[in-house]
Order: structure tokens, then sequence, then C-alpha cells
């Protein structure tokens, strides 16, 4: 398929590669055909209502308002937004959100140079703000969902208070603020000895241990080591 060989490689593993290969440059076209098709969605339902939610102030002492209408950037018309699982119940923050949420603090300056980015935890703002600066995510923009219904209504927590994690994707249009996508993959049943893994091609840490022999295996983070 190339010209390409590594030192004393034989010739089982490079067949065996070439396979790999095929297989791998499939999947790259699949992953392409898959995100044209989400491109091309049509907009969803309209937000019920301009969400209100808590922030730290520039001073990273205060606390301000801002309005899901209001986290869009002039010239940027879609929002990413994030549901962490950090619930006020939680005694600590989901095992698996924060290292995503790692991942993700690493690369937000340049995800905000195309489209608006944001976190929303249902814990109270102190609560979220004390999270966020533990971990160092200085550039993710967290939002406290404490005193609105944008987790329930959007899936990021169920009636008895349980938290879940979701991605969402909302536009701005001239007829206000439309939902666009969510990862409605954790919605489906998981398959066998997996999770729904409704994330997994944004996630840097599962994608470079898939790159092993080991694999991911049925190793989960912790919050410290």
């Amino acid at each position: 398929m190339h010209t390409h060989t590594f030192p004393n490689e034989s010739p089982d593993y490079r067949a065996a590669r070439n396979e790999l290969l095929s297989a791998e440059r499939a999947l790259r076209a699949h992953v392409e055909q898959v995100a044209a098709l989400r491109r091309k969605l049509p907009v969803g339902g309209k937000v019920p209502q301009d969400y209100a939610f808590e922030e730290s102030a520039p001073d990273q002492g205060g606390v301000r308002t801002v309005r899901l209408s209001e986290l869009f950037a002039p010239g940027k018309d879609s929002l990413v937004l994030y549901s962490f699982m950090f619930g006020p119940k939680m005694a600590e923050p989901c095992h698996m959100c924060t290292p995503f949420l790692d991942g993700l603090n690493g690369n937000a300056h340049h995800i905000s140079q195309r489209v608006n980015l944001a976190v929303v935890a249902r814990s109270p703002l102190p609560r979220v703000r004390q999270v966020a600066w533990a971990r160092g995510w200085r550039n993710l923009r967290m939002l406290s969902s404490a005193e609105n219904d944008f987790n329930r209504d959007y899936f990021g927590e169920s009636p008895d208070g349980d938290q879940s994690s979701i991605i969402h994707v909302f536009v701005k249009r001239p007829t206000g603020v439309h939902h666009f996508y969510s990862s409605e993959l954790n919605f489906l049943p998981a398959e066998s000895g997996q999770n729904t893994r409704h994330i997994d091609l944004m996630w840097p840490l599962w994608n470079v241990l898939d790159l092993t022999p080991e694999g991911r295996g049925s190793w989960y983070p912790s919050l410290a080591y």
C-alpha cells in the first residue's frame, strides 16, 4: 500500500499491518461520512427558554448571570456545551468527565477560534469553581445550572437527580437559539462489555490507549494517581 518499512519488520508483520491500514483508511472515510451527515441535520427545536446560568465574574471572586443566548460571541453561531456530571449531591466530580475536560481544556483555545465552547454542571457555582481551579481548567467557560432546568430539559439529569454526561450543539438563528445535535449514543443500550462511549471520538485518552497492545482494557481513570 506504500513503500515504507520499519527496521527489521517481517513480511508477516507488513501483511498484517497493511490489512489494518486498509481498515484504518475505511474507518477514516466512514468517520467523515458520519460527520457529513451530522452537518446536514436540519435545525432542531427552539430552546424553550433563555436559560440563566451563573458563572464567575472576571475577578474570579464574584458571580454574574449569563443567559444561553449570551454564550454566542459575535460572528460565532454555534455553541458546544458539555454537561459535566457534578451534581449537588455528589461528593466529587465524575471520574470519567474530569479527564475528558482535562483534555478539552487543553484544546479550548483552538476550538474557540471557530465556535463557542462552555461546560455546565448542576452544582452551585462555588463547587464548580473550586473543581475547575483545582484541575487548572483556565481555558474552559464553567457554568452552573443550579438555578434553572437546563439539565433536566436536556437530559443531563434524571427526574430523581442522577447526573448524566452529554455534549450538545446549539445554533443561533434569526428565529432564536435552537438545538442542533446531542450525543444520543448514551440513550442506547451499551454493547456487551462496553459503556455507551458516546464521546469516544473526541477523547484523546481512549484513542491513545487503543493504539497499544494492552488497549483500554477494563481500566478507568481516577481523579488522582
